[in-house]
């Protein structure tokens, strides 16, 4: 038996009685884009987050990029972020004509380290863009002085972390916005691409509304240049179906993640840390070890998928190589990206696949 990254086929059964009633009434109605489901959708998850306001866009990227956008960022400016990230949270800044200023990681969490910004000797910056990597918050409070003391906007990359939260605070609810995706492997994913950003900040809501149609408040007026990023109605239906299911999810995924760390705590890998505070999702289950290429291949012969987030830190990325930053400058995120290895981890595992990496894992290390 092979074990894969996770079962959207066992998920989807769960939920198909009611995605097939969605999409015929999206069929009856023809609400394609935006339109009911998208509206409850952003109420729910603005709920679920703790603010006032969701809005809806086309993906995880584009919330981003638009979040960004909305907080004013611009030609010059300069955002803080950490290099060990997915490509779209630096790609976002660029596209605006920024400049990432990078941040090295904290090595128990492979966040933003915090304790390096009193290091930080930019001008302009605008924003500082914490990453939630994995499913666990960065270190939100000192994040958030810093960015109080220097005027910089917080915008929260929560792509992995829908449902982690800090200190009784849920991921999205601590910058001016957070951006989450909802790609099919996201612990609430779709069935193809979609985002959301949410904010507490009325006036926010409105320029991010504005800013994914095309900048244009009414039919053909544009106040300004936006995208076209509308969440669409069908991805919509297939969340609303899921989002009951999601804190059951990820307690599960969370009981997973202990089961791990219990089978394997006698081994000579080092298991992923939480926070103090912290309620981690785990999106991913990341371990790490300096042996990782080898247990990669080994678990590969075994049928059983991992996955490595991320082997290459973006500053040492080609298309980045412009901003002049040199291999050894993120000492970190450079071991992290050489040691890093996620295992399985999804609600349906099961007994049967889950003692299959175990087994594994175990067989590898000689134990």
């Amino acid at each position: 038996m092979k074990v894969p990254p996770l079962d959207l086929k066992a998920q989807f059964e769960v939920i198909q009685d009611d995605v097939h009633s969605r999409f015929e009434q999206i069929l009856a109605t023809h609400h394609y884009i935006l339109g009911p489901y998208v509206a409850e959708l952003e109420g729910e998850i603005a709920k679920f987050c703790g603010v006032e306001h969701g809005i809806g866009v086309a993906s995880g990227s584009d919330a981003i990029l638009l979040a960004l956008m909305a907080v004013g960022v611009t030609e010059g400016d300069v955002v803080i972020t950490t290099p060990f990230t997915f490509f779209s949270t630096v790609s976002s800044i660029t596209r605006l004509g920024a400049k990432p200023y990078f941040i090295d990681i904290d090595p128990l969490t492979c966040n933003l380290d915090p304790n390096q910004l009193a290091d930080v000797r930019a001008t302009k910056v605008k924003a500082i863009l914490p990453v939630h990597l994995y499913g666990q918050l960065a270190d939100m409070e000192e994040i958030g002085c810093w960015a109080d003391m220097n005027d910089a906007a917080i915008v929260e990359d929560a792509a992995q972390a829908i449902g982690a939260s800090r200190n009784g605070r849920m991921a999205g609810s601590w910058g001016a916005a957070g951006a989450f995706s909802f790609y099919p492997t996201k612990n609430l994913g779709g069935a193809g691409d979609g985002g959301m950003i949410v904010t507490d900040n009325e006036k926010l809501a409105e320029k991010l509304r504005c800013l994914r149609d095309h900048g244009a408040k009414q039919r053909y007026y544009h106040d300004e240049i936006g995208l076209n990023s509308r969440l669409d109605a069908f991805q919509a239906a297939v969340l609303l179906a899921k989002y009951p299911h999601l804190a059951a999810w990820n307690d599960k995924r969370r009981d997973i993640a202990d089961q791990y760390r219990r089978e394997f705590a006698d081994l000579p890998i080092e298991l992923p840390k939480e926070d103090t505070g912290n309620v981690h999702i785990y999106h991913q289950f990341v371990i790490r070890t300096q042996k990782r290429d080898e247990l990669k291949a080994h678990l590969d012969q075994a049928g059983v998928y991992t996955a490595v987030f991320y082997p290459v830190p973006l500053h040492l990325q080609k298309c980045f190589q412009y901003l002049g930053y040199h291999e050894g400058d993120f000492p970190e995120a450079e071991k992290a990206a050489a040691e890093v290895l996620a295992l399985p981890i999804f609600p349906e595992i099961g007994a049967e696949r889950f003692n299959i990496v175990v087994n594994a894992v175990r067989e590898f290390f000689g134990g």
